[in-house]
């Protein structure tokens, strides 16, 4: 299906671009969200009629979306989330999940825009983009802990679970040294000489 583009879409075309679509691209996502119209004689004609009033729309969007991804760019949000010894959550990190941490803080994003091609499984602080208009995104740090002190040790650049392992390892340690030095293991043989 060829379709006139009302504004940029990515990996297709810039506004006022006749492009050819599959049919289902078009009547699921294109025309319903009114991000095109079907490339008929009328609808070109209608088009290039309000071509400036379109682009202005566009515009003032691209310059609202511009406003609101300086205060969103940089931020960054806690998530705590139960997870495993190594770090792998129980559930996963969604994007309705770290839209809904933005809306708790004031901002405006709705979940479609957050950009996740893959849910966040593990521990960490995850960058991760917000595409507030075609063509403005933003970058926000998602920090996933299992408590308000791991989330803050995590922000100042501590990697959690190496630690948390170092220090297992150290206390092993302690606990083989106290055993030896006690004199746990060895026998003494008290009675009968050969």
């Amino acid at each position: 299906m060829k379709v006139v583009l009302l504004e940029r879409v990515e990996n297709l075309g810039a506004i006022g671009d006749v492009v050819t679509v599959k049919d289902g691209f078009a009547r699921n996502f294109l025309l319903p969200r009114e991000k095109a119209l079907r490339a008929t004689n009328a609808n070109l004609k209608v088009f290039e009629a309000q071509r400036a009033q379109i682009e202005a729309r566009n515009e003032k969007a691209k310059a609202d979306a511009g406003k609101t991804g300086e205060k969103l760019d940089g931020q960054t949000y806690v998530l705590i989330r139960q997870a495993g010894e190594s770090g792998q959550l129980y559930g996963s990190v969604t994007a309705r999940d770290v839209a809904d941490a933005i809306q708790a803080e004031g901002g405006k994003v709705e979940r479609s825009q957050v950009v996740l091609n893959n849910p966040i499984k593990t521990l960490g602080v995850h960058d991760v983009q917000v595409r507030l208009h075609a063509e403005v995104a933003v970058t926000v740090k998602i920090n996933v802990a299992r408590s308000a002190d791991e989330a803050e040790r995590q922000a100042r650049g501590e990697d959690v679970i190496a630690s948390q392992f170092a220090e297992e390892r150290e206390a092993a340690a302690e606990q083989v040294a106290d055993m030896v030095e006690g004199g746990a293991g060895q026998q003494e043989f008290l009675g009968e000489e050969a």
